[in-house]
């Protein structure tokens, strides 16, 4: 069974498990109480004094319900005596209080502990199998980078392959702009949302950290400036990916520069470093079918179908954009362009299109994008390694599209008539924001925020919206991917790169290469330094 088939069979395995024994599941006793942040727990149905033990408490057990009132009862932990003894109130460890509170959307809602129990059991082999992967790419990047820089010789063809690269994504992004915007005019999805709906999803998403958070980030200009690392190491380590680019594309043009001996040993090191890399994702990608089973469970279980009903006229509107922007962007340009088939161009990246799916983060899924394209469609490791990580960081089509939409929604929510020159500006402004987006999930919610703000829309709205912003992050992660292969297959074919495809039989027969011909080289042997200085050694005594 190929890579990919166990992948999807994982996904599937962890939808239907989130819908029948998540924490939101209807088929699971309701016997948890999530406490809203606006909670008001008293001490008598109806009203009643305050009960002070429960400022800062999110969960508790429900005992029973009268008339929609819930009869709560919570265990202090460690933790909340110290928040609660900050405050000037006295509690101790252990100690059980209860409460009457009322059952809405702003106070409190119900849930499955079984469920919840059933997720914090597994989310762990979802977080580390993303850890794995996640632990690969600043290295592989720096490695493959500048490899693919250094090969080239001449330097003035990083200018025309950035120039390619920095203008495709920032017309594909205007593109997806336009369409998301004239669909939303079209469809007009937030007319289509009932007072209820809306009471409901305001009161169960706190948006707080998303705006304190979007407040704080850099302006353009300081994004631009900070590309240039002060502090290489510190790139590398907290894994800026612009600046981590910048280093290692700066190393790889110094390489061509300097004497050919010297940076020869530098280079093969580098070879070295990059092939170690690429093992260690293949031996990363045998837990992903377990890990992405583990991270789906957890989304679709914590959903919940209310949610995703409340939203189906957002959320499709949103998943229609994404085809649209997929069949007359990026096909004609796969198709026309760079002149491979769209479907076998999309069964070339299929491991990449599934993790990029269930795992909604575009900087993981990256090293297993760049073997996809350099294994199965013959794309030179210069172009991968220069396009790819620049689109994973830049290139967030998918995001921007899902940004236009969601701030017309939350515009038409509100009643805001929004002019053709504020939808101008979601265009400019969600543009310029995409391209400073982290390539990690929820990212998009920081820059919606700003985009919000460009056009006075509440930001407050983003809790609106918050809810299925997991859900629809996997089909636009998926976009964004299939945008950073688009990009690097057409530069390719700009640069006069012969490209071809590789049958999902090739790929598998081929032990050295293909995400499928995984961990099939011969056993593992042990390694000294001085097996070169030997092997030379015999080399001249052969002579």
């Amino acid at each position: 069974m190929q890579l990919y088939t166990k992948i999807l069979i994982g996904m599937l395995v962890g939808v239907v498990l989130g819908f029948l024994v998540g924490p939101n599941s209807d088929l699971l006793p309701q016997h948890g109480v999530i406490l809203g942040p606006k909670a008001q727990v008293v001490s008598q149905r109806g009203g009643g004094q305050p009960v002070p033990q429960a400022a800062g408490i999110e969960r508790a057990r429900l005992e029973r319900e009268e008339d929609g009132w819930l009869y709560v009862r919570w265990t202090l932990r460690s933790r909340d005596v110290v928040r609660l003894e900050a405050q000037g109130l006295q509690a101790s460890r252990g100690a059980t209080h209860r409460g009457w509170v009322q059952r809405s959307p702003v106070q409190a809602r119900t849930y499955s502990p079984l469920g919840q129990t059933l997720v914090d059991w597994t989310e762990w082999l979802g977080r580390l199998f993303l850890a794995m992967i996640k632990m690969v790419v600043v290295p592989l990047v720096f490695f493959s980078l500048i490899l693919g820089i250094a090969s080239l010789g001449d330097f003035r063809k990083l200018g025309r392959m950035g120039g390619m690269t920095i203008g495709f994504f920032t017309a594909t992004t205007t593109l997806a702009l336009t369409i998301g915007l004239c669909l939303t005019n079209l469809v007009a999805p937030g007319a289509l949302m009932g007072e209820t709906d809306r009471a409901m999803l305001l009161g169960s998403f706190d948006a707080s950290g998303v705006t304190s958070a979007a407040a704080r980030a850099p302006s353009l200009v300081d994004q631009i400036v900070g590309i240039v690392p002060a502090n290489p190491f510190a790139a590398l380590a907290n894994a800026e990916m612009l600046q981590v680019i910048f280093f290692a594309t700066m190393i790889g043009i110094a390489f061509t520069l300097m004497d050919k001996k010297k940076a020869a040993l530098a280079v093969d090191m580098c070879d070295a470093m990059n092939d170690a890399m690429v093992l260690l994702v293949h031996i990363a990608m045998k837990l992903a079918p377990v890990g992405v089973a583990a991270l789906l469970f957890k989304v679709v279980g914590t959903t919940g179908l209310s949610v995703l009903i409340a939203l189906a006229a957002y959320g499709g509107v949103v998943l229609l954009g994404l085809l649209c922007h997929i069949s007359f962007v990026y096909l004609p340009v796969v198709q026309f362009g760079a002149r491979v088939g769209f479907f076998q161009f999309l069964r070339a990246i299929r491991a990449a299109l599934v993790l990029a799916f269930s795992t909604s983060s575009s900087s993981a899924t990256l090293p297993v994008t760049m073997r996809a394209v350099e294994d199965n469609l013959a794309v030179s490791n210069e172009v991968a390694s220069f396009v790819l990580p620049i689109g994973a960081t830049v290139n967030m089509d998918g995001t921007a599209l899902y940004q236009g939409v969601a701030a017309l929604f939350i515009a038409q929510i509100y009643g805001i008539d929004l002019t053709l020159v504020d939808q101008a500006t979601i265009v400019v402004s969600a543009t310029m924001a995409s391209i400073g987006a982290a390539g990690v999930p929820g990212a998009g919610m920081l820059t919606l925020a700003m985009v919000l703000a460009a056009v006075g829309v509440p930001v407050q709205g983003i809790a609106l919206v918050i809810g299925v912003d997991r859900v629809l992050d996997m089909f636009r992660t998926a976009t964004n991917v299939i945008g950073d292969a688009t990009a690097t297959v057409l530069v390719a074919r700009m640069q006069g790169e012969p490209l071809r495809v590789v049958s999902p039989a090739q790929d598998a027969a081929d032990p050295e290469h293909g995400v499928e011909g995984v961990l099939t080289h011969p056993d593992p042997h042990p390694v000294h330094a001085e097996d070169d200085e030997e092997n030379d050694r015999d080399a001249r005594n052969a002579q």
